[in-house]
């Protein structure tokens, strides 16, 4: 008897769990006051300078197992992005035109922005060159870092 009122028991608390809906991750656009966007909007202006000036930020704001996606289609890893850090620059004029930060839950947010650079091109030294990202970002411990990007380029405006 008391093997079958647990089963029922069972049965009853399986079956409310299916009566309850099942929810996605809550998202929501970064309020302008929001102290993490603007420190993340910050990071990707840093990034976006750092065509043009090696500003060392690479090293703290990609992940260890960040993977990026050119413009050319080619995939890239951290250690990628530091050697280009520290190459030669032929690009100036460059910086972030806009990022918007979208938050899903308490440790992951996905950035949409856009970027130019004048020079960058080394075949067309006077071009200004345009391009829009999407980078995705996770907080880890206390720490936000770049975990993905895929850029785009496209016709500037």
């Amino acid at each position: 008897m008391r093997e079958m009122h647990l089963r029922l028991c069972a049965a009853a608390i399986a079956g409310t769990w299916l009566l309850i809906p099942a929810r996605g991750q809550q998202s929501h656009w970064a309020s302008a006051d929001d102290k993490t966007a603007k420190y993340i909007i910050e990071m990707e202006r840093k990034w976006a300078e750092g065509v043009c000036v090696d500003n060392g930020i690479v090293a703290a704001l990609l992940a260890e197992d960040f993977q990026g996606t050119s413009t050319g289609g080619v995939r890239f890893t951290k250690t990628d992005e530091l050697k280009d850090e520290k190459g030669p620059r032929t690009a100036h004029d460059c910086g972030l035109d806009d990022a918007r930060v979208r938050f899903f839950g308490d440790s992951i947010a996905v950035v949409y922005g856009s970027e130019h650079a004048v020079g960058k091109d080394k075949s067309k030294p006077d071009a200004k060159v345009c391009q829009v990202w999407t980078d995705t970002w996770l907080k880890r411990g206390d720490t936000w870092q770049i975990i993905a990007s895929h850029d785009n380029r496209v016709k500037c405006r």
